[in-house]
């Protein structure tokens, strides 16, 4: 074999090596950026609460109209919580949500399924608190027509199963789409027996809309900086980089023994 052919070959494989590790270091980056983006939609979303919390402050100021018409078993201080899971659970997670808020739907797509696995197992009681920050920061009424209605189906004993729907058909953020009652009252179909002639006459005469601006002018005098805001037991753990929903089962199932 001439040296030209010894060199050619000794070329091509060289090609073929170096194509080789440029291939294992994109596999690998790709993995990286993979794992990166599961750890940010798990655990922080701080850059996602940082736009929202910017304006925290700047609710709708919607004027009530009427008088505060409490959900059926809203529970807490001026009965602003809506409980969900046995009285008798050792840990309670206090949650402040607003249904337009794109960073509260990627804390319930991360973390519902183990919220529901304890508050059915008795080992955990969640207090949910409505807001709505959103109506202020992008303009419209949706968080609030939305948290009337969910305050409709806490009344027909269906609030888990339709704020679930809510999050789970959540509009964009710039998207008023909940601001009709024709579509809130839509999304009503997707829970059995809660779209009923008392659901939507709630819905539309926003029965509960006085209670849903006095639970947001409590959460803008709460020194609160965004939602979601999540309390275990009294501390803030959405703001713990390190929380995860395994951690958060561990935590609460510790609490459940004593």
């Amino acid at each position: 074999m001439s040296e030209k052919n010894r060199q050619g070959k000794r070329t091509a494989r060289e090609r073929l090596a170096e194509e080789r590790e440029k291939q294992k270091s994109a596999e690998k980056r790709r993995r990286v950026l993979i794992v990166g983006a599961s750890v940010v939609c798990v655990l922080g979303l701080a850059a996602v609460i940082g736009v929202v919390a910017a304006n925290v402050g700047k609710d709708d100021g919607s004027e009530s109209a009427g008088p505060v018409v409490v959900p059926s078993g809203a529970k807490g201080k001026d009965s602003l919580a809506i409980p969900v899971g046995k009285e008798s659970a050792k840990s309670t997670l206090t949650v402040w949500e607003d249904f337009r808020c794109p960073a509260c739907k990627a804390f319930e797509t991360a973390y519902r399924p183990v919220i529901h696995e304890l508050t059915n197992s008795g080992q955990l009681k969640v207090d949910y608190h409505l807001a709505t920050i959103i109506d202020g920061n992008m303009g419209g009424t949706g968080s609030r027509t939305a948290a009337n209605a969910a305050a409709c189906a806490q009344d027909a004993g269906k609030f888990t199963a339709y704020h679930d729907v809510l999050f789970d058909n959540q509009p964009e953020e710039t998207d008023d789409a909940f601001a009709e009652n024709s579509k809130v009252i839509e999304l009503a179909a997707k829970v059995d027996g809660l779209d009923t002639p008392a659901f939507r006459t709630c819905v539309e005469k926003g029965t509960h809309n006085s209670w849903v601006d006095k639970s947001a002018a409590a959460f803008r005098n709460g020194g609160f900086t965004g939602t979601p805001t999540v309390i275990l037991d009294g501390k803030n753990i959405y703001q713990d980089q390190t929380m995860t929903p395994a951690k958060l089962k561990q935590l609460v199932q510790e609490a459940a023994k004593g």
